[in-house]
């Protein structure tokens, strides 16, 4: 052995440690996997069951690249029935996802998700009004129109209402929905009072949240607010990652803080207005998927904030499946589901929290 080799420091082989970036992709590309996978399986699943080569067949048929026509009530049952309900799911979730991760990066916490603002309960406001008295004045879409609209003016009120000296506070914004959505449950509650019988139904299965209903008008109606919001949002990725930084240095680094809080909380309320008023109220949502997705890649909103909003349409869509399957042939409430899947993650985030800071001061 030579004095060089017995000088020599042994080289041991170091483990490859990914960056963000490379997680990123990966699940990018995992999550578009996942959709691919889900959605004709989705389709095929149900109490007309249908064979996933023949979904495929019918999709090819429709798109002109070959396949065949399948036979007349298995054709109906996915164009009519299933496609529009997997549609809305994706966009649903999609919205819900992208909106919880707009507001945890606002907000500066990942416990905030887009209810806390008021816009799930002001939307849930305006169409419990209109049942319970019987609307009609945009015909079968006044429930979803007057829950869109009352959504997005519970944000306007909330937001007016913490305002002060030019500037609006987080804390003062999130105290100011606490309360605003303790007046709506009471005002929500005063309307059930006084509605029938059919109206109370009626507005227990539309709180309880369900994609029972949908039809390709109802995507149509969604599509142009979601595609808009999931469009805007990924443009203030830079700035939320600034503004995580603290309001002082965001401002120091030519961030307009105000501005752009004004401007993420109009899109949160956008994209969950949009989702609540076709759907009902599906909670944990946007409370879940915005936080698993930062355990694993991180918090950087380049990715986060897309990436919620594909794994928000990943989730929905297999929690629609099993709200189809798993109580046959009765359905579960989507919004049931979720919250007995998120109560319980919930919970363990906040002892997760409460472990990280050594306990609540």
């Amino acid at each position: 052995m030579t004095v060089l080799e017995k000088t020599a420091p042994a080289v041991e082989a170091t483990p490859v440690v990914r960056g963000p970036r490379t997680v990123a992709w990966l699940l990018t590309a995992g999550l578009v996997l996942a959709l691919v996978v889900l959605v004709p399986v989705a389709a095929g699943t149900g109490a007309y069951p249908v064979p996933v080569g023949d979904v495929l067949a019918s999709v090819q048929h429709r798109v002109g690249l070959g396949g065949a026509e399948l036979d007349r009530v298995a054709e109906s049952v996915l164009w009519n029935v299933r496609f529009p309900r997997i549609v809305l799911a994706l966009l649903i979730g999609a919205c819900l996802g992208c909106a919880g991760a707009l507001m945890q990066g606002v907000f500066g916490n990942p416990l905030a998700e887009p209810g806390v603002i008021g816009i799930s309960s002001g939307a849930a406001v305006g169409a419990v009004a209109s049942i319970a008295f019987g609307l009609d004045f945009a015909g079968t879409w006044t429930v979803s129109v007057a829950a869109f609209v009352a959504g997005l003016a519970t944000v306007l009120l909330v937001y007016v209402m913490s305002r002060s000296g030019g500037r609006t506070e987080v804390v003062t914004l999130i105290l100011t929905g606490i309360a605003v959505n303790a007046f709506a449950g009471a005002v929500i509650g005063l309307f059930l009072f006084f509605a029938d019988a059919a109206a109370i139904q009626q507005i227990t299965f539309w709180q309880l949240g369900s994609l029972s209903q949908a039809t390709w008008a109802k995507v149509l109606a969604v599509l142009p607010c979601a595609a808009l919001g999931l469009v805007v949002a990924p443009l203030y990725s830079r700035r939320l990652d600034l503004l995580a930084l603290g309001e002082r240095p965001a401002r120091h680094l030519g961030v307009e803080v105000e501005r752009l809080r004004i401007t993420l909380v109009f899109v949160i309320a956008l994209l969950t207005a949009a989702a609540v008023s076709v759907s009902g109220i599906i909670g944990f949502v946007g409370l879940v998927v915005p936080h698993l997705l930062r355990m694993v890649a991180g918090a950087g909103h380049r990715f986060l904030v897309p990436g919620s909003a594909l794994l928000g349409a990943v989730v929905l869509v297999a929690a629609d499946v099993a709200a189809r399957t798993v109580a046959a042939p009765a359905e579960l409430p989507l919004g049931v589901l979720t919250a007995l899947i998120g109560s319980p993650f919930f919970f363990w985030l906040l002892r997760r929290t409460r472990r990280r800071q050594g306990g609540w001061a």
